[in-house]
């Protein structure tokens, strides 16, 4: 991704070098020393590759300098909080005190005000402090999107409760582990969960710690609503409860003290407790806010899981620290998207993961262009998509960002630029540290020099992405797991200087002399095949556009006697529709010799996190073996065109016979 000049950019940034020059030379005519400086300066700017830095430089200026601007009043803003000792429930507070009757959230025909949420909070949280929890305790959230959902865990933070938020799509090991990884010591669920929940309750883990049941006015009216044995009914509890002051547990929660846990999605293993502080989560939202300019008079579109970040902390936080309002959606449904957005005259609205590519999937209808959003904000717009979802859609503004729930390491896309995840120029990393490093694309390990040390990629060069840790700055700290070896692996030591420390990522990046980050894909994602190594990311896109937007995972499988691992894509299709030789054509015209899958298997469905990410690991443990396997198989044969795996070719591949 080298800048490549065209004539009149080159030439327009050598006159421009040329016109330096000589005004130098009038200026300093007298002055020999300095003049010989500065014609040495201009020589090194016109020789090699310099001239396209200089190019980069200028066309940037306007672009670094509103950035500049708006990150040094971001960082003015943060460390202002943290010197008056703020936090969420403060800043709430003040959002309340200004806006009380303005709605704070609704869902269907159900607004909460500001002040409804502040007396909710506020009872709760007085509520557990009767019930002897104590600071630093933690309590597992298990419920489903609902307006009341962010005052939950409010509530509870305002005494100094930890609050869990568990990922309401858990079944059985994995919502276990979630509840008992942070030594839960009681659960808030969700009427509608209460089936999740009985699936567990005789784990010794947590069948002794209370339950408490939120079970709203629609709910009780389910004869087959069911229950859980013994737990309390929490909203008929508060109904009873008298509110107690709360300001003095309030103010002895710091900055940096814990306010939820959020989880990582779990696509490789069990998801992992990310701790999120009150600065945390101050600094995410303002990043948010205040880079886009999110005011009080807009009306947030939110149809994202609220126990995720994007949903629950960017879009959330947009509620409780400025006083925006917000829409919220029990379940995204791509068919209302823009539907729901109209009804509520929303400005901005929220999307994750493959949320565009389903939306772009949907028959056109008159209600794609008659809403009134101004920037859609979100990550995992694919770039192969990015236009056509805009032009179809109209929208002005895509706020797309990087980042993950712990890191340290985040960009934003503050220029609407095509395909970027955000930028970052090489002037600035010493204030906001980040680098991209030369690393085994296969296993994420980083390449170091003969001294130990990593290299530092340059422009075009692909690297996995990592961010200085400073505790003692909030845009650096790394706040980890709830467990310690899992946050032990995301730090990388001694990468440039002995003693220094980064944040690893795991995903693969690339940067172009402009400074504008890509996505290329994580670490682990890629694989090697015939010398050359496959982008996961980039190959779903290509399947998913020439299948006609069906959801795919592709995924590197062993094959005996062959070095590296061939691809394999899994692609659904539901109503038996796909067209094989159609999709052979597409995919030899799309895609280079050695990135296209070797095996197609064609699903029913496929599983899928909360926060819309195809899942691949099991996939990717059946492989190919046609003992294992009842879907479809297709083989790529020297022609190009899938045809059927038959026992013939898997004896063969297994044999080492097949040509691949």
């Amino acid at each position: 991704m080298l800048l490549e000049l065209n004539f009149k950019q080159k030439n327009a940034t050598f006159l421009g070098v040329v016109m330096y020059g000589l005004i130098s030379l009038l200026v300093l005519y007298n002055n020999p020393i300095l003049l010989a400086l500065h014609l040495v300066f201009l020589c090194y700017l016109l020789t090699g590759d310099r001239i396209k830095y200089v190019y980069a430089n200028v066309v940037t200026l306007p672009r670094n300098a509103c950035a500049a601007a708006l990150f040094i009043t971001f960082n003015i803003k943060l460390a202002i909080w943290e010197y008056k000792k703020l936090n969420v429930a403060k800043l709430y507070k003040r959002t309340a005190i200004r806006y009380p009757t303005k709605t704070a959230f609704v869902m269907d025909d159900v607004r909460v005000t500001f002040q409804d949420g502040e007396d909710l909070s506020n009872k709760l949280g007085s509520y557990f402090k009767m019930k002897n929890f104590k600071r630093g305790d933690t309590v597992a959230l298990l419920c489903e999107t609902r307006p009341e959902y962010p005052f939950l865990w409010l509530g509870l933070s305002k005494i100094g409760i930890v609050t869990a938020l568990i990922n309401h799509n858990l079944r059985k090991e994995t919502l276990l582990h979630s509840i008992k990884v942070v030594n839960s010591k009681a659960i808030i669920v969700g009427a509608e969960l209460i089936d999740a929940l009985n699936d567990i309750k005789n784990d010794d883990g947590i069948k002794n710690i209370p339950v408490f049941q939120f079970t709203d006015e629609k709910q009780r009216d389910d004869p087959k609503l069911p229950t859980y044995n013994g737990s309390i009914d929490l909203l008929e509890e508060l109904k009873e409860h008298k509110t107690t002051d709360l300001n003095e547990e309030i103010n002895k929660t710091q900055p940096r003290d814990k306010l939820v846990y959020i989880y990582t999605s779990g696509t490789t293993g069990m998801p992992k407790a990310a701790v999120i502080t009150n600065l945390r989560y101050m600094f995410m939202t303002t990043g948010f806010t205040h880079m886009i300019r999110v005011t009080a008079r807009d009306n947030i579109y939110n149809p994202l899981p609220l126990y995720h970040t994007a949903g629950g902390v960017l879009g959330v936080g947009a509620v409780l620290c400025v006083g925006s309002s917000m829409t919220v959606r029990r379940k995204f449904s791509a068919s209302n998207y823009w539907t729901d957005c109209i009804k509520y005259n929303c400005n901005i609205a929220q999307y994750i993961g493959e949320l565009c590519r389903y939306l772009l999937a949907v028959p056109p209808k008159p209600t794609d262009t008659k809403h009134n959003i101004e920037v859609i904000l979100g990550n995992g717009l694919r770039p192969q998509i990015w236009k056509q979802f805009v032009g179809r859609f109209n929208i002005p503004r895509v706020a797309e960002f990087y980042g993950s729930t712990e890191g340290n390491s985040n960009l934003l896309n503050l220029d609407n630029h095509v395909g970027a995840v955000g930028f970052c120029p090489n002037f600035a990393k010493p204030f906001y540290p980040l680098s991209l490093i030369k690393c085994d694309e296969g296993s994420g390990e980083p390449i170091r020099n003969s001294k130990g040390r990593c290299i530092q990629c340059r422009p075009g060069e692909a690297g996995v992405f990592i961010g200085r840790i400073n505790p003692r700055v909030a845009v650096s700290a790394f706040n980890g797991y709830a467990d310690e070896k899992a946050s032990e692996k995301k730090i990388i030591r001694d990468v440039f200087t002995k003693g220094d420390m980064y944040f690893n990522s795991g995903d693969i990046l690339v940067q172009d002399i402009l400074g504008y980050f890509y996505f290329k894909d994580r670490t682990g994602d890629t694989f090697r095949w015939r010398g050359e190594n496959v982008a996961t990311s980039e190959v779903e896109a290509v399947i998913s556009n020439v299948a006609g937007l069906h959801d795919c995972v592709v995924y590197g499988v062993e094959i005996p006697h062959v070095e590296g691992r061939a691809g394999m894509a899994a692609i659904v299709d539901a109503d038996n529709q796909l067209n094989i030789e159609e999709l052979s054509a597409g995919i030899k015209g799309s895609l280079p010799p050695y990135a296209r899958p070797i095996f197609i298997r064609i699903l029913p469905e496929l599983s899928m996190t909360g926060t819309f990410k195809l899942k691949k690991r099991d996939l990717q443990t059946e492989g190919y073996n046609l003992h294992k396997i009842k879907d479809k198989l297709f083989f790529l044969h020297n022609d190009g065109i899938y045809k059927e795996f038959t026992q013939k070719d898997f004896d063969d591949v297994q044999n080492g016979r097949a040509r691949l």
